[in-house]
C-alpha cells in the first residue's frame, strides 16, 4: 500500500493527485489517525487462517464481495459520484481489496487529504467518523471484501458532520506522547507509551488503565 499526502488540483479524480515534490505518508502517521493495515494473500482468502484470526479477533462476522466496474454495476457514475462525496460513517469502515485498485482519501487532524492507494492483499480499517471518500484509479476496476461487525450499515453522512455523536467523540482525543503523570496526581503512575487520552474524564481514565506503568522512583 502506498499513501501520499493530496494536491488541491480538479483534474480526474481517478488521476493519483501527488504533490510536487510527492509528500509521502507512512503506516505509523496513518496509524495515529486511527487507520489499520494489514498485508495479506488475496489468492487464498477463502481459506486465510490470518484473515480468519482478524476476523474473529475484530468481531467481523458479516462478510461480503463487492465487483465495481462500469460493467458490472448499474448506475455506475451515480454511485461513483456517491462514494466520491466526502463523509463519515458511525461504525468502522473494512474493506480489503482482492483484484484490481483503487483510491481511499482520508482526512488528517489538519484536514489535509491523504490518498491511500490500494491494491490486492491491502486490508484497510477506517476508524468511524473519520471524513472520508473513495474513487477507482485509471483501471476502473476493483474487487473488495467488505466485513462488518453485525448486519452492515453503509449509511453515510455527508460533510459537515460536526454536530454527529461520532464525530464530536474523536474531535475530543488527542495523541499524548510520554505524558508523564506525577505521584501526587495519580498515585505515583506514569505514561512511558503513546496513549489516545479521550478528553471525557471517564473515558480518559478508562483508556489510561492500559498503558500506565508503576512509577519508579
Amino acid at each position: 500500500m502506498q499513501a501520499w499526502f493530496m494536491d488541491d488540483s480538479n483534474e480526474d479524480q481517478r488521476l493519483p493527485h501527488h504533490r510536487n515534490p510527492n509528500e509521502p505518508v507512512s503506516l505509523d502517521y496513518l496509524s495515529e489517525l486511527g487507520v489499520l493495515y494489514w498485508k495479506l494473500n488475496p489468492d487464498n482468502y477463502e481459506n486465510d487462517s490470518e484473515l480468519g484470526k482478524i476476523r474473529e479477533e475484530r468481531g467481523y462476522d458479516y462478510m461480503d464481495l463487492l465487483d465495481l466496474c462500469p460493467e458490472k454495476v448499474s448506475n455506475y457514475e451515480e454511485k461513483l459520484n456517491n462514494f466520491f462525496t466526502e463523509h463519515i460513517h458511525k461504525d468502522e469502515e473494512i474493506r480489503y481489496c482482492l483484484a484490481g485498485s483503487g483510491y481511499f482519501d482520508v482526512r488528517d487532524k489538519d484536514d489535509r487529504w491523504i490518498r491511500i492507494w490500494m491494491k490486492p492483499g491491502d486490508l484497510i480499517v477506517l476508524p468511524a467518523g473519520i471524513y472520508h471518500r473513495f474513487t477507482l484509479d485509471t483501471t476502473n476496476y476493483i474487487k473488495l471484501m467488505r466485513l462488518f461487525v453485525g448486519e452492515p450499515v453503509w449509511t453515510p453522512y455527508n460533510r459537515p458532520q460536526e454536530d454527529h455523536p461520532i464525530r464530536a467523540q474523536q474531535s475530543t482525543k488527542a495523541v499524548v506522547k510520554n505524558f508523564p503523570i506525577t505521584k501526587s496526581s495519580h498515585r505515583g503512575v506514569r505514561v512511558f507509551d503513546d496513549v489516545i487520552w479521550d478528553l471525557n474524564c471517564r473515558d480518559a481514565v478508562k483508556l489510561r488503565v492500559t498503558v500506565f506503568m508503576p512509577y519508579e522512583h
